[in-house]
């Protein structure tokens, strides 16, 4: 069942990128962009994070943050960051508990195989630790331009 606006964000814990354990509900008081994505330096993941990266500025002066999720390895994260010089946390979900809890573990196809990932989406949590927007299977550009708008 996929979470909707008014819903309580499920809390979590995941490490981050630095190694450093990650609560969702430490960000209480601010307004968090959680967002789900497939791969570490694939083109569309690296779009969104180039994306949010750019906003950033913006994010920040509206009280928030962003999170990046996905199921690679923490030296995967680091590279990544790194190499587009990101300058938000991306969370380590290998297990894909936290993408589960949110309703964006799927089931995709490619090249006529199918096989389980994360599906690119958003959540815009408010202050309040409540969904403002929920945007599962976004593309990579909407997903920046929808969540940033959500933050008010």
């Amino acid at each position: 069942m996929a979470l909707q606006p008014g819903d309580m964000a499920p809390d979590f814990e995941l490490t981050s990128d630095t190694g450093q354990p990650v609560k969702l509900s430490d960000y209480r008081g601010q307004k968090v962009i959680l967002y789900f994505y497939p791969k570490d330096d694939t083109p569309g993941c690296t779009t969104q994070a180039c994306g949010f990266r750019d906003q950033y500025p913006l994010i920040e002066e509206k009280n928030g943050v962003v999170l990046g999720v996905s199921t690679d390895a923490q030296k995967s994260h680091q590279k990544f960051r790194t190499k587009y010089d990101l300058p938000f946390t991306l969370l380590v979900d290998e297990e894909h508990e936290v993408a589960d809890r949110y309703g964006v573990w799927a089931e995709k196809s490619m090249y006529g195989k199918t096989y389980f990932g994360i599906a690119r989406s958003h959540f815009v949590i408010g202050e309040d630790g409540r969904i403002i927007e929920a945007a599962v299977k976004v593309k990579p550009e909407d997903s920046v331009q929808q969540a940033v708008a959500a933050l008010g």
